[in-house]
């Protein structure tokens, strides 16, 4: 889709082009509670000049994760830096208003039977709330943990 402004053409933002702005603006710290009642925090920080986010879940814990999101051409990455010590990267699926990744790959991965992030779904409710659903595999067997968290003030 082309957009002109004044005598200026520009190209309206792709799907996931767009998913990534929207990733950008989740910046600042979260707060929220894990499945169990237990309290969890995530902060997102855009780096890099402005190329990647990284959000930082359970920060300051002995299970701190980072997960970084970033374009890698014309799609959207996100790789997960996981306590279970491998490495699991995600591709934007196109369409919806969940941003839903899907499983790429994954590296450090001591067996295919072990523990693995699989699936990432973000749904972004408004400015300071958001949902998101992290699906894993371990020994053929999915598992999914749900967080609902609100952006601090």
């Amino acid at each position: 889709m082309l957009v002109v402004l004044g005598c200026t053409l520009l190209m309206a933002q792709s799907g996931p082009a767009s998913a990534f702005e929207k990733i950008k603006g989740l910046a600042g710290e979260w707060a929220g509670k894990m499945p169990d009642g237990m309290p969890v925090t995530s902060s997102f920080r855009v780096t890099a000049g402005g190329s990647a986010v990284m959000q930082m879940l359970g920060e300051g814990t002995e299970h701190e994760m980072p997960t970084v999101y970033h374009m890698d051409g014309d799609r959207l990455m996100a790789t997960h830096y996981c306590a279970a010590q491998n490495q699991p990267r995600m591709v934007l699926k196109p369409g919806g208003e969940k941003l839903q990744f899907e499983f790429l790959d994954v590296t450090n991965l001591k067996s295919p039977e072990a523990g693995h992030m699989r699936r990432l779904a973000i749904t972004i409710l408004d400015k300071d709330h958001i949902r998101q659903e992290w699906t894993s595999r371990e020994k053929g067997k999915e598992s999914s943990d749900t967080f609902d968290l609100v952006r601090k003030r």
